[in-house]
Formats: structure tokens, sequence, C-alpha cells
């Protein structure tokens, strides 16, 4: 007599474990950075300026997952990143090679503090960023109610190499063609910085705030509690110091429970 075991029954999925999402493109601007675009599930919500849990599935099964900012605004029906590329990276050493049609995990809740509601009213909002902590600002700059709040944005970017610009360089151009925020393109400054080779501006963006030429080249007042607000997001270090820089402004830092001044994304790493 021969008796059939019964078939193994399919692990069950755990209701917040992540989604399994295809990527659409992926551009390398460098042998450092990299930028792709995967799906958007239907149910995913985010606000612009926060992050996600992204990553690959583990060799031994387990999900390998960093958070990422979303470098799409809120609106977008895509999901957009900004990466670095670490050699030996357990995440990013195998993410940089990702092509079109392959899977990545997407966890399912976005958080963040660099997002307007963290902020009070003001008439003017800086983002400081470094390297690839501009991801999160490629999503406020594109988002309507950044204009809505703010007077006039200057997304400030420094990077070691010049051709680490260019994500924004190409973002901030193509921005007067958006449909939805086009018209108020004037009303966004691109400042850029370069540390490592020739450049018009080769300076930290911590130089150039406390010698005072970052407010002398854009014909504006040194900041300013009363009107200005600020979001930072880059290396452990710039954070940091441009923090204490703005803290020593007189700004105050804010939350989502508590809106201040200025708020600092302390889950970027790179």
């Amino acid at each position: 007599m021969t008796v059939t075991q019964p078939a193994a029954a399919a692990p069950v999925k755990s209701p917040n474990a992540p989604t399994e999402e295809t990527v659409l493109s992926v551009r390398h601007y460098t042998d450092r950075m990299f930028a792709f675009r995967i799906t958007r599930p239907a149910a995913f919500r985010f606000r612009s300026g926060e992050f996600v849990m992204i990553g690959l599935e583990g060799a031994n099964g387990k999900p390998l997952l960093r958070a990422y900012s979303i470098a799409s605004p809120s609106w977008d029906d895509e999901l957009e990143f900004f990466s670095i590329k670490v050699p030996d990276g357990p995440l990013t050493s195998r993410l940089q090679n990702i092509k079109p049609g392959d899977k990545v995990l997407l966890g399912r809740k976005s958080v963040g503090t660099l997002v307007h509601d963290a902020l009070t009213p003001g008439k003017r909002l800086y983002l400081f960023s470094t390297g690839t902590g501009i991801a999160p600002f490629a999503s406020i700059i594109r988002d309507p109610e950044t204009y809505e709040r703010f007077e006039q944005v200057i997304l400030t970017h420094t990077c070691r190499e010049a051709g680490e610009l260019k994500y924004g360089q190409e973002l901030v151009a193509a921005l007067k063609d958006d449909p939805l925020v086009g018209e108020h393109s004037g009303r966004l400054v691109h400042y850029t910085t370069v540390t490592r080779e020739p450049w018009p501006n080769q300076n930290r963006i911590t130089t150039c705030i406390e010698s005072g030429q970052l407010f002398a080249d854009l014909g504006v007042p040194p900041l300013d509690p009363a009107t200005d607000r600020v979001m930072i997001c880059g290396s452990l270090e710039m954070l940091a110091d441009t923090k204490a820089l703005v803290e020593k402004a007189g700004l105050i830092e804010g939350s989502n429970s508590s809106p201040a001044q200025f708020v600092v994304e302390k889950a970027f790493v790179g």
C-alpha cells in the first residue's frame, strides 16, 4: 500500500513582508553613483522626502534591506532611487548590477524627517545635500506643495567630482517642463560645489555657509530663523557640521511631532 504524503504548504508571508517590484530603468552616472526606477504598488503611499527599505533576497533566503530615500515625488506612478556603489557593500555591490526586468524588494512603510510637516512656515527653504543625499530633495523640488509653502527654494549639492553633479543638474534642467511644478522652476536655485576637482566653486558647503560666500553668491541675507527653513541630508560628518552652523544661526531642530525651523535625515549613510 502506498501512502501519499500531503504536499508541504507554501510558507505564509507576513503582511509586513517587503513586496517584490520590477526594475524599470537603470542609469549609471559615475563609478560611484547610479539611479534606478521600479514599479510602485497601488497601495504604497509616502510623503515627498521620506525613505523606505529597499533590497534583494540574500544568499540565505532572508531579505537584505537598507534605507533609501525616495527620489520621486509622492504623485509619481513609479519609484526612483539614487544610490552609491560600495564595492564590498553587502547590498550595493549586488544592487549596482540590476537591469530592467530584475526584481527588487520594497518595504511597505515609508518614514523620515525631511518632510514639510516637520517644518513651520517660512519664506525660503534651503536643501543642503552632499553626494546621494540629494535623493530626498529630488522628491521635494518636484512636489507642488513645496512651492505653495515657500517663495524660494535653494538646493545645494556638494560632490567630490564634477560628474557626480549630473543627476541633480539634469533633474533641475528638466523641472521647467514638469507639468506640475514647471511654472515654479524660476523660484528654484541650484548651487553646486566640488571638492576634489577643478570647479567654479571648489569648497565644502559648510565653508560657503560659514564664510558667507553662499549668501553673497545668491544675493540673499544670512540664515535667519524668522524667514529660513532648512533640510540637511548627506554624509555623517556633513550632517554634524551643517547642523552646528544652522543652530549657530539660531534655527531650532524640528520633527514630525514638533515642527520647527530645520530637520536632518538621521537615517542617511553614504
